[in-house]
């Protein structure tokens, strides 16, 4: 029995990469490689540089989206885990695993380049500040996810854990969204939803940079789903010797 279900289950994955969607990987790719280099001419060459910050502040168009996509990486966990609870479909699993590995990349990425923009402004590289301590919580959760998924090898049950893990750990996120507001705190708001005083160069700076990290996203996470049907195929193989 847990063989068949072992084999049902992986049978999902186990489908060739069809040209579609090698084509969808590649453009995807594509539209990173070409708007991460817009992004990178907009931000020495079109936005202005801060007055009060200097030319440490461009870092702002790397952090910044890198946060937004950790957020949106680790709501497809989020999405993708309930629907896999609700139908015990491997490919939402799959999808979960994903979406998870790529977000603590970027979320790698923001707590790298905070605490470089952050030693010139505040003097520090690190306080424990709310949203920092939140979006680190959040971080160490993802890892957790990631360790719990390597760590348990039967895959349904590992499955089903990680499932409600990465339901669970989403409730961070509008944790740090807020923290801000909610707390006394060293970070800034979110400046561009209330309206604040960033400069219209910035501000498309900034949306490109977003953009960019969405196509980037988007190709990191088929790579990765490619991956993860190779080794369901490498899994279905093996079951069936």
């Amino acid at each position: 029995m847990e063989t068949h279900t072992l084999r049902s289950t992986a049978t999902e994955l186990a489908t060739p990469d069809t040209d579609e969607a090698a084509r969808t990987r590649r453009l995807w790719g594509l539209l990173a490689a070409i708007s991460l280099t817009v992004l990178l001419a907009m931000a020495f060459w079109y936005a202005p540089e801060d007055a009060n910050q200097g030319p440490v502040q461009r870092i702002f168009y790397i952090h910044v989206p890198s946060a937004w996509i950790g957020f949106l990486a680790f709501a497809v966990v989020f999405v993708a885990s309930i629907a896999f609870l609700a139908t015990g479909a491997r490919r939402f699993d799959e999808l979960a695993a994903s979406s998870a590995e790529v977000g603590v990349v970027f979320t790698t990425a923001v707590l790298i380049t905070g605490p470089l923009w952050g030693r010139p402004v505040w003097g520090i590289y690190w306080t424990w500040d709310p949203r920092l301590t939140s979006f680190l919580m959040l971080w160490l959760i993802y890892l957790s996810y990631l360790v719990l998924r390597g760590y348990v090898p039967e895959p349904i049950r590992r499955a089903r854990f990680s499932a409600v893990l990465g339901i669970v750990g989403f409730l961070d996120v509008p944790i740090v969204y807020l923290s801000a507001r909610w707390w006394r705190s060293e970070h800034p708001t979110q400046f561009v939803v209330e309206g604040g005083d960033l400069p219209p160069q910035m501000l498309v700076t900034m949306l490109v940079g977003v953009v960019a990290f969405t196509f980037l996203y988007l190709y990191l996470l088929s790579v990765r789903r490619r991956v993860a049907r190779l080794r369901a195929a490498a899994e279905l193989a093996e079951v069936g010797r």
